[in-house]
Parts: C-alpha cells; sequence; structure tokens
C-alpha cells in the first residue's frame, strides 16, 4: 500500500470516529432529556409499507402507522421528503413544518441515516404518483449509532458483507432477494412433498458414530456421557431406520457438517434435504429429483429456464441420463470394458496422472472410473443430467445394478459441472451392508479419511427388515445458487463459515 493510499484511509477512519461520536453525543442529548430511544418497547405499526401500497385504494387518506430504518432525508427549510425501509421495501415519507411544528421538524432533521422511526400519517400520492405517508407524528426507536456504508458505493468488500450479513441486508436489495427467495425454495420444496405424503421428521445432530456419507466429520466432546461424538455428517442411516421402523415415505431438512475445506461450492455447515421411499428404486427417485425441481423453478420464476453465469439452465423433465461408464467413454476417450484387470486401470490413471485419495496400487477399476468421470466428464455436464450406476466399490450404501454386479443402481445429478444430489435403489441385505462396511473398515485403514464407519445399530435395523427403498439427498445451498444466479455458496448462506475477523 502506498503512502498516499495509507493517508486516505487514515482519514477515512479518521471521519468514521468523527462520525460515530457525533452519534453519540446526540444519543446522551435525548437520555438527558429523557427521551432515550432505547427505552421504546414496542411500536402500534399498522401497517408494513407493502399493506400501504397494496391497499392504496382503501387508505387514501387515512392515517396510519409504519416503520422502519430512515434510509434517505431530503428535508430542507420547512419541508421534505425522507424514505424508510421495512422487510418489503422502502416507502417514502413527506414532512412540513405547518404539520409538525418547528421544534419537531427540528428533531426530525437531526436523525442520521439508518436510525429507526415509527411514523404517523395520511397515506397520499406525490404528483409524481408515489404512494406516501404525509407525516403527522413519529419516533425514535432506536439511535443508529455507527454509520451504514455511503449510499451510492454501498458495501461491495466481498469479506466485510459476509462477516456483516446484516449491513449486506440492509445496503443490498438483490441480497435480500436471494435469501427471500432461498426460504420460498424451500417452502415451496416441503410444499412438493407434503402433498406427495411424505412426512417430516427430525433426527439427531450428534451422534456416536458419523455415517451415512464418505466425508471428514467434525469431532465433539459430551461431558456428561464422557465420550466422544461428531456432528452429522448424513442423516441417511437415521431416515433408514424410519422405513424400517414402517414410516413410508420421509424426509428431512437440515444443516450437515464436514470437516472440509472451504470453496465457491463447499460450506463447512450446509443445508441437505434427505428423503426415503419404501418400495421404490432409483429411477423413482430421478422422477421425483427432476420434477420437484422444475415446480420449485416455476414457483419461484414463472418458467422451468433460469439464467445462471449467463448459462441458461433448462430444469424441464425428462433430464439427460447417461452412465458413468457411457461419460468416461466420451469425454475420457476411455473405454471401460476394455480394461480386463485392476492393473489395467492403474496403467490408465498413471498415463491421465489422475489424482487418487490412496496409493494407486490399492485402485481398483471402479475406483479409478470415478477418478476419470470427475478429471474430465464431471465439469461436462451444463444442463441437469442424471450419472448412473456408479461402481460397486465406492457405493457402500447401494443395491447392485440389475443384470451387473460389478455397479450398484446409483445416480447423481449435475448441473453446470456441479454435483447437486446422490440416490441409491437402497441395500436393505445386512449380511452385504455388514461386508461393504467392513470393507470400508479396510478403506480407512488404507489412510482414506472419508471411508465409512461400522454402524451396529444400522445393521441390526437391517436384520429386523428394510422393504426395498429408494433415497435422494439434495444440496439445498447449491439448488439455491442456481436458483438465484449466485456465483458463490457463501451468497446463498446467510452467515458463512470464515476465520475470525482481526481484532480492533
Amino acid at each position: 500500500m502506498s503512502n498516499e493510499e495509507k493517508n486516505i484511509n487514515l482519514e477515512h477512519e479518521e471521519d468514521f470516529n468523527e462520525l460515530i461520536k457525533e452519534r453519540r453525543q446526540k444519543l446522551a442529548k435525548l437520555q438527558a432529556e429523557g427521551r432515550d430511544p432505547f427505552d421504546v418497547y414496542k411500536v402500534n405499526r399498522t401497517h408494513t409499507s407493502k399493506e400501504v401500497k397494496e391497499n392504496y385504494d382503501e387508505l387514501e387518506g387515512k392515517t396510519v402507522t409504519v416503520a422502519g430504518r430512515l434510509m434517505s432525508k431530503r428535508v430542507h427549510g420547512k419541508a421534505g421528503f425522507s424514505d424508510i425501509h421495512d422487510r418489503y421495501g422502502k416507502i417514502q415519507l413527506y414532512i412540513k413544518i405547518n404539520d409538525i411544528g418547528e421544534e419537531k421538524l427540528k428533531e426530525f432533521k437531526s436523525f442520521d441515516i439508518g436510525d429507526l422511526l415509527s411514523v404517523t400519517g395520511m397515506v397520499f400520492k406525490t404528483k409524481t404518483g408515489e404512494i406516501s405517508i404525509h407525516i403527522l407524528d413519529f419516533e425514535l426507536n432506536t439511535k443508529s449509532l455507527k454509520p451504514l456504508p455511503e449510499k451510492w458505493h454501498g458495501l461491495k468488500d466481498m469479506d466485510l458483507r459476509y462477516r456483516q450479513r446484516y449491513v449486506d441486508l440492509i445496503m443490498n436489495e438483490d441480497v435480500k432477494d436471494t435469501f427471500l427467495k432461498r426460504t420460498q425454495f424451500i417452502r415451496h420444496m416441503r410444499e412438493f412433498l407434503d402433498s406427495r405424503d411424505y412426512l417430516e421428521v427430525e433426527t439427531p445432530i450428534l451422534s456416536s458414530i458419523a455415517g451415512g456419507a464418505a466425508a471428514k466429520p467434525f469431532v465433539t466432546h459430551h461431558n456428561a456421557l464422557n465420550i466422544d461424538m461428531f456432528l452429522r455428517i448424513a442423516t441417511e442411516l437415521y431416515l433408514k431406520r424410519l422405513i424400517v421402523g414402517g414410516f413410508e415415505k420421509v424426509y428431512e431438512i437440515g444443516k450437515n457438517f464436514r470437516n472440509e475445506g472451504v470453496s465457491i461450492r463447499h460450506n463447512p455447515e450446509f443445508t441437505m434435504i434427505e428423503l426415503y421411499e419404501a418400495y421404490a428404486d432409483y429411477n423413482d427417485m430421478m422422477e421425483i429429483t427432476e420434477n420437484m425441481m422444475a415446480f420449485i423453478c416455476e414457483k419461484l420464476h414463472g418458467t422451468t429456464k433460469v439464467i445462471y453465469q449467463d448459462t441458461e439452465i433448462d430444469f424441464t423433465p425428462p433430464w439427460r441420463r447417461i452412465t458413468m461408464v457411457d461419460a468416461v467413454k466420451e469425454y475420457a476417450g476411455v473405454d471401460y470394458n476394455d480394461l480386463e484387470t485392476d492393473e489395467d486401470a492403474q496403467a490408465i490413471a498413471k498415463e491421465k496422472h489422475l489424482e487418487l485419495a490412496k496409493d494407486i496400487k490399492d485402485c481398483t477399476k471402479g475406483d479409478i472410473l470415478n477418478a476419470l468421470f470427475e478429471e474430465y466428464a464431471e465439469k461436462k455436464m451444463i444442463q441437469p443430467t442424471f450419472i448412473i450406476d456408479y461402481p460397486v466399490e465406492i457405493s457402500p450404501l447401494t443395491k447392485k445394478k440389475r443384470g451387473n454386479e460389478m455397479f450398484t443402481e446409483r445416480f447423481e445429478g449435475f448441473i453446470y459441472g456441479r454435483e447437486v444430489c446422490n440416490a441409491y435403489s437402497e441395500l436393505n441385505d445386512p449380511i452385504v451392508q455388514k461386508d461393504r462396511f467392513l470393507q470400508q473398515l479396510r478403506e480407512k485403514e488404507l489412510g482414506d479419511e472419508e471411508a465409512y464407519m461400522m454402524d451396529d445399530d444400522f445393521i441390526n435395523a437391517l436384520e429386523i427388515g428394510m422393504p426395498p427403498t429408494g433415497g435422494l439427498g439434495i444440496g439445498i445451498d447449491r439448488m439455491v445458487m442456481f436458483m438465484t444466479n449466485s456465483y458463490s455458496i457463501r451468497d446463498v448462506i446467510l452467515f458463512p463459515t470464515m476465520k475470525p475477523a482481526p481484532q480492533q
């Protein structure tokens, strides 16, 4: 940083501190006069900005009380206009000395941008046709002691926006719209499933076993029981216990936690939906996925198409379906069916310089097929696509493919080169499941930190008997990114995980 830049920053900091000082002086004066704004406990608001605008014909000329944050003030001489913002947007205020008197006008002029006010007045339209409130009285409800970012430049520092999301929401209407759409997304997802007789349930976040996915968990300790516990990495194994118990169609929307890297697509805590349906298979899960996403997109945008990063994404069913073997053949130029042994696959991996989770000599054909897909094909999946039939080695909770036991009835959905969902024809054979868990333990010994743990109680549940079941997990954060044209996962998580800010 140059000396000139340092001087500019220093001047800005001095100006900022002076503004804070002025605001505190105003607060001290109000408190000394017995008008402490922090002593306001309740505001008898009669209408929101939305209600005033939607019901103008009925409210014109009538007195209402609105409340919100002062975001602009254009009061000069004996009259002027201001704007306050509430949850639904802004509403214009008009103030005139003849209506409130000189002292009240002086008080109003002393308010700072960011202060929270309640205003009582008559509803009218200006000459330009803007619905407004003609102020008859007002009250300062909360004094803002720190200035908001300068109006025309706004809050643009991304790190600061994520850390101070409350300011981001105040200053950037598009950010507020993104999170309103996120709430609507989840609401419509529930609407879709509830109408199909699915039951929403809740399962533990803390567990003695981290199961249901290949991931590195967060570890914590329960003092009273004196045991280590894990934040869940998936809800799968508990939800399938409920299928065993007779709840034939269940879903859960909630947080999962994985102790892994942070990127534009990854946050250590993220929101998933998992759903399970007895007597269904992975073909049913494909239909549910594509129909549910089309339904939600239509509800949010009035169409099944959205623009994401200048690319049109079409959620209209049916989505493309292609096997992992065919995708690797098409995009990597490798025909899996020509590989007769693990050694043949390992030679291809060396030739292609693949990055693998374990030593290449311990990798099977299936491991390398998956690595080839991730390296060459995944990024090509721009339009919604189901990659189906995964190798058995990397799908320990999945039934084998009918007619080809080297593979499983599993699919993952991809959009814009990103995985958004994962689904199975669920494995319900307790003997095979135990063998798969034992193999995963061997994988862990070989250095795979994301390998599954043994879950004896889940095996016990399968021994009681689980019907044929289809299961599906969808990453809600990633889907909301597409629905709101958000570049980073941090843009759709209100308070993303970040390093602590430096101490002031």
